[in-house]
């Protein structure tokens, strides 16, 4: 069994490296940051779109490339080492994925090449009220093919052009497709730790909406695809993770104190092996993630979990000690650690904070042992 990248998807993640030293630096994360208001880099998301990334793992008949998804992990691990401020994810991970699995010919024949080529911006908006997303706490609904409710936060919300929407339909929750820049829809900015990743509060009054999929399925469907996008975006946590860890190393290679280099002294020498374990641990389990998506294997819903879990407490850890690393300097505006920190919170919650998916891989752990228990029998 290869336990890494071929050569192929290594040469792959190496011009992704170049291409986004040169068009997405930390400089270009700053511009958006200071910016206060773009929520994400049009330029770059608009080469990115030119180079095909978007459609990676579209198939080659709906306008993508067709290469699968570990190149889609390769592409997100570079993405998240640059802290690329852009759309990709609510774009690829959520909005194609949610296409792939549920979408009518039509659907996919009309968006898919449009995401593939980075013209259509697309997001999944699903929560409404703090805490857990659950048929409780679910108030839009779509009555005749109308939908109605609020939904808050969606990331990238302020810039997409199409959503798939969680709503309460005439056979129980279901998806929805709607146009955000049709009638009947309203957006508000809302503020987040991270100003890299826009994200908007949506009003719908009697909006459009076109059914994805089987109605009576939304929150099963909802969960494969955040399970999907949940592999994905561990690769970009790892991303990020590793490139938080190398600055921490990098400055503590560099700065000096009582004439020594503050990274011969015990102290710094632990805080950074206990990141690049908690970075290894992490790899392990998005490396797990990407071959059981790959084949859409029957672990795939446990690797998701893992992967999660592992993915977002390194980048977590990693961003924390990359600013305890720099010291006085480290947790200032000047300083970039805080884009790692930023960016780290934010990819813990995009998809339910990380107790939340404790408790999915609790549960889906369970159930795995119990079949395997029953199938012994």
């Amino acid at each position: 069994m290869n336990f890494d990248y071929t050569d192929d998807q290594k040469a792959l993640k190496d011009e992704a490296r170049k291409f986004l030293s040169a068009f997405s630096g930390l400089a270009v994360v700053r511009g958006v940051l200071e910016d206060g208001q773009a929520g994400h880099d049009r330029a770059l998301w608009a080469r990115i779109g030119e180079q095909g990334w978007c459609g990676a793992a579209i198939p080659e008949i709906y306008g993508g490339l067709g290469l699968g998804y570990v190149e889609l992990c390769a592409l997100a691990e570079e993405l998240g080492r640059a802290v690329a401020p852009v759309p990709f994810a609510s774009s690829v991970y959520l909005f194609a994925e949610a296409l792939l699995l549920a979408g009518s010919e039509d659907q996919k024949a009309e968006l898919l090449p449009l995401i593939a080529s980075g013209e259509l911006i697309g997001t999944v908006a699903g929560t409404e009220v703090p805490g857990v997303l659950c048929d409780a706490t679910l108030n839009a609904q779509v009555v005749q093919g109308r939908l109605t409710g609020i939904k808050v936060p969606v990331t990238d919300g302020d810039a997409a052009d199409r959503a798939v929407v969680l709503a309460r339909g005439e056979a129980g929750p279901a998806l929805y497709l709607v146009d955000l820049t049709g009638p009947g829809v309203t957006r508000e900015p809302v503020s987040t730790i991270d100003p890299t990743r826009g994200a908007a509060s949506l009003r719908f009054e009697g909006a459009p909406a076109q059914a994805l999929g089987l109605e009576g399925n939304g929150f099963e469907l909802l969960a494969r695809i955040q399970d999907r996008a949940a592999i994905l975006m561990a690769f970009e946590q790892l991303g990020g993770a590793d490139r938080a860890l190398e600055m921490a190393r990098d400055y503590a290679l560099e700065r000096y104190a009582f004439g020594r280099q503050i990274g011969s002294y015990q102290a710094i020498k632990h805080k950074l092996a206990d990141v690049f374990v908690r970075n290894e641990v992490a790899r392990a389990n998005a490396y797990y993630g990407a071959w059981a998506l790959s084949c859409d294997a029957p672990e795939l819903p446990v690797a998701a979990a893992a992967a999660r879990v592992a993915g977002s407490a390194a980048y977590w850890l990693a961003s924390k000690e990359n600013i305890q690393t720099h010291g006085g300097i480290g947790f200032t505006w000047e300083a970039d650690c805080h884009f790692f920190y930023r960016r780290a919170r934010h990819l813990a919650l995009i998809l339910g904070a990380p107790r939340d998916w404790k408790r999915r891989l609790a549960d889906r752990l369970q159930r795995q042992v119990a079949a395997e228990l029953g199938q012994g029998n």
